[in-house]
């Protein structure tokens, strides 16, 4: 059973995920992060891999993967700084990448270094369904890595169904058809196509990524699906504060209920 099971089988709802890029703000910042994320209770961690061009991403992350690969960072030096991770985090990890930097690295070797640095799975934004399972997937399977494949608002049932038979871990839903952003609440049209997912009743868990970033968007994203993804509020967090432990505890404020005396003011 891998990590990323047992934790959906331990907790099956108020997951939460939170996604940081690699070599940001610090060339070597990754392991502090991660750190500070476990220390705090974080449920999973996605790790970015730094691209050029990363089309799926906003302001905020495609600024951030500009400084990491500014700062050295590339993916064989995170490999290289992962290499001993797990004598300390324990948690659910996954590298979350586009499929050209990954291709360029190898990803037979891509996956054998995944396994052998005991990271639990990969995100690939564009890495399409059915070349997945012709091409790349005996590979993953092979190397027990688990491949999270996306789904949008546009995502025929079909589709999902499809996605839900040949993947594992968990599903990957994107509130919305923009790039990732923090948002303050999520409008009408979302909260139905939360629910039209949510009453399939598929096999494997969902988390709400893309525009989480506070109690009320964390609050229906877990009222919905078994949590949420959290990704460009925590790249801010890093930037602005002081220590990796500051941008988490400074991001769980933001999520918990605000208290009736500031509700009041």
């Amino acid at each position: 059973m891998t990590r990323i099971t047992q934790l959906f089988n331990h907790k099956p709802d108020r997951i939460l995920s939170v996604y940081f890029c690699a070599g940001h703000p610090n060339l070597h910042s990754t392991i502090p992060t991660l750190q500070a994320l476990q220390d705090a209770g974080i449920d999973i961690v996605e790790i970015g891999i730094p691209f050029s061009d990363p089309m799926a991403d906003g302001p905020v992350i495609q600024d951030a993967a500009a400084k990491a690969l500014r700062n050295g960072m590339s993916l064989n030096r995170l490999f290289q700084q992962l290499s001993n991770v797990r004598q300390h985090v324990h948690i659910p990890l996954l590298l979350m990448g586009y499929l050209n930097v990954i291709s360029h690295f190898g990803f037979e070797p891509f996956c054998r270094q995944c396994k052998e640095c005991g990271i639990d799975g990969a995100i690939i934004p564009d890495l399409p369904l059915d070349i997945y399972l012709r091409d790349y997937k005996p590979i993953a399977d092979r190397h027990g890595l688990s491949i999270v494949m996306l789904i949008t608002p546009e995502t025929s049932d079909e589709r999902i169904r499809l996605i839900d038979r040949h993947t594992d871990g968990f599903i990957y839903q994107v509130s919305t058809d923009a790039t990732t952003g923090a948002q303050p609440s999520f409008g009408p049209a979302t909260l139905s196509y939360f629910r039209r997912i949510q009453a399939m009743q598929l096999r494997n868990p969902t988390l709400v990524g893309f525009g989480v970033s506070n109690h009320a968007t964390y609050s229906a994203a877990c009222r919905h699906a078994a949590g949420a993804i959290i990704g460009s509020a925590f790249v801010k967090l890093l930037d602005r504060c002081a220590t990796p432990e500051d941008a988490v505890s400074t991001l769980l404020s933001k999520l918990s209920p605000p208290s009736p005396c500031a509700s009041r003011k």
